[in-house]
């Protein structure tokens, strides 16, 4: 009689049987979404985290350069210049005032000119002009050039006082000068257009010649 063994399965099914489990669960392994998606991209987890942390801190640096950008904004929508000192506009109003009484008052200048006018006309003349000729070149020429002098210096005041009262001002009485100077060079320089045309005073007349007596016999 012969010993009883126990029944041994075939090797084959064992193989099989271990074979399909491994199967499945390599297939699982390389359904795993996370390593996988990390070796498509190309990217480690680690290497993503890095990057996601780089664009954050890029975006609140470009949040900070904003906040930056508008802080020096509010500085020059608040900015205000330091106030004018003045001083020009007092100077040119001062001038004013004194280009306007040298204008009324007269110059060497116009002095001096109206003295070469009369030389001139003496050159000119000789002994020979007649008496409205000698009026006009020795009197007439030399009026009207103190008078155009005397023009020009109002016009400069009147320019001088315009300027002044356009000009900052920081002290109560520069606006005031500059009026007083405007005011003054326009009168000096109506009495200057007066004088150049004469209108107020008119050139000197000869007097009319001695009617000849008749003769006797």
């Amino acid at each position: 009689m012969n010993p009883t063994t126990k029944p041994e399965q075939p090797a084959d099914e064992s193989g099989d049987n271990e074979a399909e489990r491994a199967v499945p669960a390599a297939a699982e392994k390389h359904d795993a979404p996370g390593p996988i998606l990390a070796k498509e991209s190309g990217e480690s987890p680690e290497t993503g985290d890095a990057h996601g942390a780089h664009r954050a801190d890029g975006a609140d640096n470009a949040a900070d350069d904003g906040d930056d950008g508008d802080l020096l904004d509010d500085d020059l929508d608040g900015y205000t210049p330091p106030p004018s000192s003045g001083l020009a506009a007092a100077s040119t109003a001062l001038i004013s005032v004194l280009l306007s009484l040298v204008a009324l008052i007269g110059t060497w200048s116009g002095k001096v000119l109206s003295e070469r006018e009369t030389l001139q006309g003496q050159i000119n003349l000789g002994q020979t002009g007649t008496t409205e000729q000698q009026i006009s070149e020795g009197f007439g020429d030399a009026w009207h050039a103190i008078a155009l002098t005397n023009g020009v210096f109002a016009v400069l005041a009147l320019i001088a006082g315009l300027a002044a009262l356009g000009l900052p001002q920081r002290n109560s009485w520069v606006r005031p000068f500059a009026v007083a100077g405007v005011a003054l060079g326009a009168l000096a320089l109506l009495i200057s257009v007066g004088m150049y045309f004469d209108l107020f005073v008119s050139l000197p007349e000869p007097p009319p010649p001695a009617p000849t007596p008749p003769a006797v016999g």
